[in-house]
């Protein structure tokens, strides 16, 4: 029935016929029968002036911009629809015609024309209905040719609902008024935002905070110093983001890069110990612009939301802005991680060479701090694990070591301080490439040994000792890294000469630096020990606790001997003078059978 419907009309589309038959005939003055005859003749007479090509007349080929046109549609209206016409419908300076000329993929159709005329004939006439407006599918339909996706005409609609002045959106119906809608008031005062360019930048501002509030592999991040006073001078790796009066642009000069050089060199007026903490996120300059137009529309739909009672919206009115507001927000959220791309980082590959500033661009999803560490650490530019093989090859490589050892406070602020070594999450990183350095047997190829210090009157180290778990904490760590032929000299020198045997008295290792290790040596011909016991009471309220120092303290050492068979017995003993209850007895008895006790039970006396 459809297609001998189009047969019928041909070359006119039945969709024309329709909406003059049953929309436009409502108007007073609108005769159904000349009425159509003289506005066709008007619209196939302006086609056939242009030379129009296409196959089928539509509700979007009718040339609204012809005068004879143009006055065959508004001569049933009142006279107030001539300015919607030329504003927002068709004409040398309407918007749909800028629209086509600002967008490629539109204008190649003329896509934002032929919606705004195929809205213009089905909603014009019955704007003051009570159930206004035609559905988003029926604008499409008065729109397409064959071989064409509506896709295109789609997004020519939503462009066209977010600008114009005149055209109202309910859902999926549209329909043109001659009231102007709040969109123009929105455009007003997005325009005066641009002469008020400090409201944008407390808005963009407090959106960047709420983003980086998600910190990924970064200790801290300091949001829009003002100054290099602002960013502490710490041990830890940190992300400085810049404000936007501060972008980057790829040229020689650009104000991302000079601004991270001052806050890079200086901490207000005092130089920066701590330089290799710190890298820098900066905004695209060239997409500034477009994040600055996004705010600015948000902030002047919030503002009329804010106002609507005392610009007297009616229902319809508030809809269209929280609408807008919602689109709006929605542009500024995709937008700054679009803006907020080029991460700063200063690189220095050796210590002669001087201090290079690369600038990569980051792309993804994730908040921008996580962006920033995921790329970091891709480039090994951030380190969140380090090998006691890798710190061993830099302590040869630079060199590190101050004589034949270094302190580990040294070396945490080394790390800290020069950008042509690794850059390090924070202390605790390099404390466990220390940790596992002490408990690698290979101790002598791949690590080093420690000291608690070093007797500059005697020679010697204090506290020495090689391949064994030690716990480290803090920044102010005493305690020496030292070279491992050093170790070993001592070491050596420190054997017995005629046979006799060393016996070491250390202190406790799971507190490195609380004591020094004290030798004595046996007689020569004096047999070595080879058995030990002991027996400790342990706070029945700190089981845990001492049975691991004990572990720690004891077992260690006594597994880590060549052959060496250690058994451990964990001895309970309890006096009850009140009695055991039976859910206590049941409890302990059942526990104990499931650990697996050898022996257990309770006695009456």
């Amino acid at each position: 029935d459809y297609e001998k419907r189009i047969k019928a009309a041909y070359p006119i589309h039945p969709e024309i016929f329709d909406r003059l038959y049953t929309d436009w005939s409502t108007l007073v003055k609108f005769q159904r029968t000349r009425g159509v005859l003289r506005l066709m003749a008007a619209v196939i007479h302006s086609l056939w002036e242009r030379g129009d090509k296409n196959p089928l007349i539509l509700p979007a080929n009718i040339s609204i911009d012809d005068t004879r046109v143009q006055t065959e549609l508004s001569r049933y209206l009142s006279d107030n629809w001539v300015p919607v016409i030329e504003k927002d419908v068709d004409g040398p300076n309407s918007l749909p015609l800028r629209l086509d000329g600002e967008l490629p993929s539109l204008g190649k159709f003329s896509a934002c024309r032929r919606v705004a005329r195929t809205i213009y004939m089905g909603s014009a006439p019955i704007a003051k209905a009570a159930h206004r407006g035609i559905e988003d599918r029926r604008v499409k339909l008065g729109c397409l040719m064959p071989g064409e996706s509506p896709a295109v005409f789609g997004d020519a609609l939503r462009r066209l609902a977010g600008a114009a002045t005149y055209l109202y959106q309910d859902g999926p119906r549209y329909w043109y008024s001659t009231q102007p809608t709040v969109t123009k008031l929105a455009e007003d005062r997005a325009e005066q935002l641009k002469r008020d360019p400090d409201k944008v930048v407390v808005e963009l501002n407090q959106r960047l905070r709420k983003n980086l509030q998600q910190k990924g592999d970064f200790s801290r991040i300091h949001p829009m110093p003002l100054s290099g006073q602002d960013v502490s001078d710490d041990l830890d790796a940190r992300l400085v983001v810049l404000s936007v009066d501060h972008p980057y642009s790829k040229e020689s000069n650009s104000i991302a890069v000079i601004t991270a050089k001052v806050i890079f060199e200086s901490r207000g007026t005092s130089p920066r110990l701590y330089q290799n903490t710190l890298v820098f996120l900066a905004a695209d300059k060239t997409r500034l612009q477009d994040l600055d137009e996004a705010t600015q529309k948000y902030l002047a739909w919030e503002s009329i939301l804010v106002e609507k009672n005392e610009l007297n919206l009616d229902p319809q009115q508030v809809k269209q802005a929280e609408t807008q507001k919602r689109a709006a927000d929605g542009a500024v959220t995709a937008r700054l991680p679009e803006t907020y791309q080029w991460l700063i980082v200063p690189v220095q590959t050796k210590p002669q060479a001087a201090i290079e500033w690369q600038a990569m661009r980051l792309s993804g999803q994730d908040p921008l701090a996580v962006r920033a560490s995921k790329k970091l650490k891709h480039d090994e530019l951030l380190i969140t694990g380090f090998s006691a093989t890798r710190l061993r090859m830099d302590l040869d490589r630079v060199p590190l070591w101050r004589g034949n050892h270094v302190s580990i406070k040294q070396l945490i602020e080394d790390f800290a301080r020069y950008p042509y070594l690794p850059r390090l999450k924070n202390v605790s990183v390099l404390l466990d490439a220390i940790r596992e350095g002490l408990a690698l047997i290979t101790w002598t190829q791949d690590s080093f040994a420690y000291a608690d210090s070093f007797d500059e009157i005697e020679g010697r180290y204090r506290g020495l000792r090689t391949a064994q778990i030690s716990a480290l904490s803090g920044t102010d760590m005493p305690g020496l890294i030292v070279k491992p032929e050093a170790a070993l000299r001592q070491m050596e020198a420190e054997q017995p000469t005629q046979g006799g045997t060393t016996i070491v008295d250390g202190p406790s290792i799971a507190g490195l630096g609380k004591g020094n290790f004290k030798t004595s040596t046996l007689p020569p011909g004096t047999m070595q020990p080879k058995r030990f016991h002991g027996t400790a009471m342990l706070d029945e309220t700190r089981v845990g606790r001492d049975a691991s120092r004990i572990a720690d303290e004891v077992i260690a050492h006594l597994s880590s001997l060549i052959g060496a068979k250690v058994t451990v017995t964990l001895e309970i003993e309890a006096e009850i003078p009140t009695g055991a209850p039976d859910h206590v007895v049941r409890i302990v008895t059942e526990n104990s059978r499931t650990l697996k006790f050898t022996s257990h039970g309770f006695e009456k006396e």
